[in-house]
């Protein structure tokens, strides 16, 4: 009854939900094209071509409770009725940034979830995790490792966006091109650079195909899930 009140509140303020759409768009050189009216699944059949169910979910949390190489969930957490339960596999941070790096060679972008705020110019479009010296300005050590910060809920995931780009020298990223969803008026027309040290501390989560894990890590996926309780920072993101 509760989920129905929803549904009819939200109709009477935005209206019902289209059974079809007129799709139709612009491409990047102005060229204009019409599908005609589509159903959300003619439109699955004819424009999502990848299996997002190959994709799994890879974590960095650091703390003892969820151990390297173990899967997880989070209580209750969840935003699709039905749905399978959400599932994170957890991973060092440096095989995350590995296979990233893979992916992007391949010319996939890589969808992430981090900490958005910690450490960053929003106009500029820049992150770096020495950004701003807070512990000159007030003569004080703020620091905390990345264990400590998800414990006492000083971090958490809190936005998504899109690995686009990387900036590799020997071998080795420097720094990550990220694109945004905040307007172009920020960074450089919507994307923003993500310094490397960046990436170890706010980092958290990457979508990866399957084939991309070591062979030991896609049977860690079969592990019966650890479950965090509901408040837990790892399940903020997909509460949003």
């Amino acid at each position: 009854m509760t989920l129905k009140i929803i549904y009819d509140v939200l109709c009477i303020h935005l209206g019902t939900p289209p059974t079809e759409v007129d799709w139709q768009w612009k491409d990047k050189d102005g060229e204009f094209t019409r599908a005609g009216k589509l159903t959300p699944q003619d439109f699955a059949a004819q424009y999502l071509q990848t299996d997002i169910y190959d994709y799994v979910s890879l974590v960095h949390d650091p703390r003892d409770t969820s151990p390297e190489g173990t899967t997880f969930t989070v209580e209750y957490l969840g935003n699709v009725v039905d749905a399978p339960a959400i599932r994170y596999l957890n991973v060092d941070i440096q095989l995350m940034k590995d296979i990233a790096l893979k992916m992007l060679q391949d010319g996939k972008p890589v969808w992430m979830g981090c900490d958005t705020g910690k450490q960053m110019h929003r106009d500029l479009g820049l992150w770096d995790a020495d950004l701003f010296d807070y512990a000159s300005v007030y003569g004080a050590d703020f620091s905390m490792n990345k264990a400590d910060r998800l414990e006492y809920h000083q971090t958490a995931m809190t936005h998504a966006m899109m690995f686009t780009g990387v900036d590799v020298v020997d071998g080795v990223p420097r720094r990550w091109r990220v694109e945004n969803s905040w307007d172009d008026k920020v960074g450089n027309k919507g994307f923003f650079l993500m310094n490397d040290s960046w990436f170890a501390e706010y980092m958290f989560e990457i979508a990866v195909p399957r084939e991309y894990l070591p062979q030991e890590l896609q049977k860690a996926l079969e592990l019966e899930p650890i479950v965090l309780p509901a408040w837990d920072p790892m399940g903020s993101l997909a509460s949003r």
